[in-house]
């Protein structure tokens, strides 16, 4: 496998590893740095995927640079290499929300996380970072995003996971892609508030969608959005 890397926005980096037969067409593991004055990984890969990660962060900037390490939920293909990433980078702190702190990562990190309140904002220098709290969207307790205000970035973590191996951005239609792939391997938490969780995120009228599964997006990212919560809203009638 390698690891290839694509800067998608304004020192916005794409690190995306495919695994051929994680699904068909083969499925990308992505993660992406924020290269600030205090730097951020978004998704860490899982911990066998380190060295290859490790290396692309390097290709951008030395990795003991790092300032802090986020994602979306508490896997092993979000967070599984974060406590090696803790060692390599000596300055770094994991930062999450309030539950996934409680629940896991007070115990799972070798250093001690930076709790934050649902809307609290980490300024980098540079970029503005808003933790945005989505319980149970696309699933788990402790799920969040992260909203990069000054470029308008939306880092979705899960939501608009899809198969294959595309380009680092797309301006083909990522919903239809996501709904196949929800058929796949049903992983959503489907549930009342499924709906309103995303419309709220299409509210902020972001300008990119940095998908963790699949190609990332920068058409139509708030209609997708809106789209994604209509179809979710469909599946919860139909069952």
């Amino acid at each position: 496998m390698q690891t290839r890397v694509d800067e998608i926005g304004d020192r916005i980096y794409r690190f995306s590893t495919c695994v051929p037969d994680a699904a068909p067409g083969g499925f990308t593991f992505n993660q992406f740095l924020i290269d600030a004055d205090e730097p951020l990984l978004f998704h860490t890969g899982p911990r066998r995927m380190f060295p290859l990660v490790s290396e692309a962060i390097a290709r951008v900037l030395p990795v003991e640079r790092l300032r802090w390490i986020t994602f979306g939920h508490v896997e092993s293909d979000e967070c599984g290499a974060m406590n090696a990433l803790l060692a390599a980078a000596p300055r770094a702190q994991v930062a999450h929300g309030g539950i996934g702190c409680m629940v896991s990562l007070n115990d799972l990190c070798d250093r001690p996380p930076r709790s934050l309140a649902d809307g609290e904002v980490i300024d980098l220098g540079g970029r503005r970072v808003r933790h945005i709290d989505t319980p149970h969207v696309p699933h788990n307790w402790e799920a969040r995003v992260l909203f990069e205000e000054t470029t308008g970035t939306l880092f979705c973590g899960d939501l608009f996971t899809h198969a294959g191996d595309g380009p680092a951005l797309t301006e083909a239609d990522i919903v239809g892609p996501a709904l196949a792939a929800e058929a796949m391997f049903r992983a959503s938490a489907l549930s009342p508030a499924t709906g309103p969780t995303i419309r709220g995120l299409a509210a902020l009228e972001p300008r990119m969608l940095a998908l963790m599964h699949g190609s990332s997006s920068r058409t139509r990212c708030g209609e997708s959005l809106r789209q994604l919560a209509e179809a979710y809203d469909a599946m919860i009638r139909e069952n």
